[in-house]
């Protein structure tokens, strides 16, 4: 009768091993494939971060250029006048339609830059939750690997151990989803 007990309590702590090691395993499994999730969506956001800078980048220097053009005919109506009063109108013409396109790059730029911003804000949010699920799978491995073990040996204290790291894991993987840490 106390061996049968015995043996009880031994499937007792089996069936709890079994049904803990179910649990860390779909927790591995479903941080395995939100991790994969925002890491693309981390590298997305890096890369339409990185088009919207080289954008801004050829924004500024298109809008460096009209500067230097509008320079370049200001100091020749300063310095050369020109020989009709025609000639100057049209060049105080140009000299205007300079100003105007370098205002309009000058604020396109802003909106490119805040795009670019936003996207890079996207970038890092999605790398906090990708590294977050990513050490949830690494202590969730670890504890589906001890569980395993301790089935096999059939040895509690391994299960413990393999508890512990589970617990670890699983509060990694909810800081995936709410970024608490």
């Amino acid at each position: 009768m106390a061996e049968e007990k015995k043996d009880q309590s031994k499937e007792n702590w089996l069936s709890w091993l079994a049904l803990t090691t179910v649990v860390l395993a779909v927790a591995a499994t479903l941080s395995t494939f939100r991790g994969a999730s925002y890491s693309t969506k981390s590298v997305l956001n890096e890369i339409k971060a990185s088009n919207q800078w080289n954008y801004f980048q050829a924004k500024k220097i298109r809008g460096y250029l009209f500067d230097l053009q509008k320079e370049t005919m200001e100091n020749e109506l300063k310095f050369r006048p020109p020989s009709s009063p025609e000639a100057e109108a049209e060049m105080k013409k140009g000299i205007e339609a300079y100003t105007k396109k370098t205002a309009k790059w000058n604020a396109d730029r802003d909106e490119i830059e805040a795009r670019a911003r936003g996207h890079e804000k996207t970038r890092d949010e999605a790398l906090r939750h990708s590294q977050a699920f990513g050490m949830a799978v690494i202590f969730l491995q670890m504890a589906i690997l001890l569980s395993s073990i301790a089935a096999l040996m059939k040895r509690k204290p391994l299960w413990i151990i393999g508890l512990g790291l589970g617990v670890i894991g699983l509060v990694y993987f909810a800081d995936g989803f709410l970024v608490f840490m």
